[in-house]
């Protein structure tokens, strides 16, 4: 599920540029470039911040040495576990639905169920001075208290269609905790984010199922299901028609004759 990271580093960028320096460290790191002042930590939380460090440290920032690392600089990391979300926040779709996708040319007709999960978000800001630590701390909590964002959306691509799904932030208060390096003229603060996304499970036609024939039957051009083109239910005792429906799906009727 790597559509939320590639969604939260969108998010992280937002707040990038909405930064205003207020330390000469800070006016550093608004300018050299995100690639170069916020990293991810690699597939964990960051439980070990001193090694992340000494591993961006050793980073090889501007074609020179290593000690061309810069400070201060965020790392991020998501967990790896996962959580339903509570069904009073939201709830989860286990039973597939019958949907059309806005914007397919072609109209097919897939199923869709939808998983609401917690993802646990860290972001590491180290700065050379408190002051500028701080600061970068506090422009974040300001940023996410803004309503706008408040959420994000992630990408998930089906059917050769984007569709954006939302991902959510659970609280904005969040603090961000000091973390004793042991090192002078360093300050490291931690702040917990706990990120409620809506995951949706698109489906077509397995192979050697009845498809509709559109498509060409590939990932991202798949068959969709066969619909109905029109079903009419004729009440034999009054000789009259009670109902028609069309672009219904192929599931069956217990009244009526299908007339395709």
């Amino acid at each position: 599920m790597l559509e939320l990271k590639e969604a939260f580093g969108r998010y992280m960028g937002r707040y990038y540029a909405s930064l205003t320096p207020t330390t000469r460290a800070m006016k550093s790191f608004a300018e050299r470039g995100i690639s170069k002042s916020i990293v991810w930590a690699p597939d964990r939380m960051i439980d070990q911040v001193q090694d992340m460090l000494a591993a961006w440290r050793k980073n090889d920032n501007d074609g020179g040495p290593g000690s061309s690392a810069h400070l201060p600089v965020m790392i991020v990391a998501t967990g790896k576990d996962y959580s339903p979300v509570l069904g009073d926040f939201s709830r989860q779709v286990p039973e597939p639905e019958w949907v059309t996708l806005p914007g397919d040319p072609l109209n097919r007709l897939f199923q869709l169920r939808q998983m609401q999960g917690e993802r646990r978000a860290q972001i590491v800001i180290c700065a050379a001075e408190d002051e500028t630590a701080r600061s970068m701390a506090a422009q974040f909590t300001l940023f996410i208290a803004a309503v706008v964002n408040r959420r994000f959306d992630a990408t998930y691509r089906f059917a050769g269609i984007n569709h954006q799904w939302p991902v959510m932030l659970e609280a904005t208060d969040v603090p961000a905790m000091n973390i004793d390096s042991g090192q002078k003229n360093l300050t490291i603060l931690a702040i917990d984010l706990t990120l409620k996304e809506t995951i949706p499970l698109f489906s077509g036609p397995k192979s050697g199922e009845q498809n509709d024939g559109k498509g060409d039957g590939s990932a991202d051009n798949p068959h969709g299901y066969p619909a109905v083109g029109k079903v009419i239910s004729h009440d034999l005792v009054q000789n009259v028609h009670s109902h028609v429906a069309d672009g219904a799906p192929d599931v069956p009727w217990h009244q009526g004759v299908p007339e395709l």
